[in-house]
């Protein structure tokens, strides 16, 4: 692989290498991140008068930041921080790479290369089958409060016949002349008594059985 820092390359040809990978995205996907990470990194979009690297892309060559930041870091985690070699990254792809990503940043080495390993031998549907099957064994079970959260929302959203975004429009309307200060030593009251009286153990064990 070509490395930037070898090519000397002004922000002009870094421009037209951007303009041209974009192109050919998935053969060149690691190159790609490769150059946008130094351009973000060094702020070389500033030469063409951009304030941040965002706006410098989007404007720019019609690639949101979010896809872009996708790029770039499949580039760092995998190339800098993994080492992992080009032809190895290429076998599997830039989509499979994302979906393997929250399972090998941050991660042990070893495990990181099982994940690596999975997704080379796997197809999309095989990898996504076995990510699915991990999740769900390492799925934490609900806290009292995010059960109990749950349960009287959509209790309300169903009672109001409305979306969860009309809910809290109808919070605020409640809310806004009452007096908080005793709003709050209420619900703290409540809080005790509910937590006292075992009401929160048992909507958790409902919820999780």
């Amino acid at each position: 692989m070509m490395e930037i820092n070898d090519l000397k390359q002004s922000p002009e040809e870094q421009f037209l290498a951007i303009e041209r990978l974009k192109n050919t995205l998935q053969e060149n996907f690691i190159t790609f991140g490769q150059l946008l990470s130094e351009v973000k990194r060094k702020g070389v979009f500033k030469a063409k008068g951009y304030k941040n690297f965002k706006d410098f892309i989007e404007t720019e060559y019609n690639i949101t930041s979010a896809f872009a930041g996708k790029l770039i870091d499949t580039y760092e985690l995998y190339v800098e921080e993994l080492d992992i070699d080009e032809h190895t990254l290429n076998q599997i792809g830039f989509d499979r790479l994302n979906m393997i990503k929250s399972f090998v940043k941050d991660t042990e080495l070893v495990i990181a290369e099982e994940w690596i390993d999975e997704a080379k031998e796997k197809n999309t549907p095989e990898l996504r089958e076995m990510i699915k099957e991990e999740k769900e064994r390492t799925k934490k079970p609900k806290s009292f409060k995010e059960v109990f959260t749950e349960q009287y929302i959509e209790k309300m959203r169903v009672f109001f016949n409305c979306s969860a975004k009309e809910l809290n429009f109808k919070m605020a309307i409640y809310f806004q002349n009452m007096d908080l200060d005793q709003v709050k030593q209420d619900i703290k009251d409540k809080q005790r008594q509910m937590e006292m009286s075992g009401e929160f153990v048992g909507m958790f064990n409902d919820a999780n059985s």
